[in-house]
């Protein structure tokens, strides 16, 4: 089974979905479908209480909904619940909400998009490109980011080939090469710059995230070269390829003046960047 964890956007709020090749249909997550038609903080509260009244009330819907991997706050791939587009649409029905037309259009949309994709895979480039303008990233740091994404996917697909699981041997290389080169962890790094669900390097400057691409792209470039064969031995490849970007933050350090790693996220740098307009 093939399956692929996507962010999409709705009226600028994130809505993680997962397209599963097999059965060749979207999954959502009920929890962000919750928060975006209620315009809750803590979508999972009011699921949870709806989940109980339909449960109550024998709603197939919910006792048809499975769970399945997404990923959560922290970074880590966590089970919750989702729903497919056939189930989303009766779940909607039992939510009182202004925007439940209009997402059953968007949501539309997502699908069609697939199906475009599958014919032009140059689509789902310009799809992000378009999420992140319309969430007010600069041209500048969009090129960095959608860069970001394909050496990242590089490196997934390094791992990958030496049979390693997404999940927990993910997170664990993924935060031992953001110790080296940043010095904290995903959850340290999170907290330092005020983040709980968001995104990590969808708050990352432009100097963070060149930093995070030498450093991925050099632990794939070592991986290559050296051939792990066990997890230890692929924990110290993540150790060597986050040493190069942790020199060259030093020495950039070192000759400005001025800390890389930054507290600054995208909620505080986007109108800051309105402003300089």
């Amino acid at each position: 089974m093939t399956q692929q964890n996507t962010i999409r956007i709705f009226e600028e709020r994130r809505v993680r979905t997962l397209w599963d090749d097999v059965e060749e249909k979207w999954y959502f997550s009920v929890v962000d479908v919750v928060s975006v038609l209620t315009d809750s903080v803590d979508g999972r509260k009011y699921w949870n209480k709806l989940k109980q009244r339909l449960k109550e009330e024998g709603n197939e819907t919910v006792t048809n909904c499975h769970q399945l991997k997404m990923p959560a706050a922290d970074g880590k791939m966590r089970l919750t619940d989702v729903a497919d587009t056939e189930q989303l649409f009766r779940l909607i029905q039992s939510i009182p909400s202004p925007k439940a037309e209009p997402f059953k259009l968007w949501m539309a949309q997502v699908a069609r998009e697939r199906l475009d994709r599958m014919q032009d895979p140059e689509l789902g480039i310009e799809q992000a490109l378009t999420d992140y303008k319309r969430l007010g990233y600069s041209e500048n740091w969009i090129n960095q980011r959608l860069k970001s994404i394909e050496i990242r996917k590089e490196l997934t697909d390094e791992w990958r080939k030496h049979g390693l699981q997404e999940g927990v041997q993910f997170a664990t290389l993924t935060d031992i090469i953001y110790r080296t080169w940043a010095g904290k962890s995903a959850k340290e790094y999170k907290r330092f710059k005020g983040l709980k669900k968001e995104n990590l390097r969808d708050n990352m400057t432009n100097k963070e995230l060149v930093l995070n691409m030498l450093a991925e792209l050099s632990t794939k470039e070592i991986s290559e070269a050296r051939n792990p064969r066990t997890f230890g031995q692929h924990a110290e490849v993540a150790r060597r390829g986050g040493s190069v970007a942790r020199e060259a933050r030093e020495r950039l350090e070192q000759e400005t003046g001025q800390p890389v790693v930054s507290p600054l996220n995208a909620k505080q740098a986007l109108p800051l960047k309105s402003e300089e307009k």
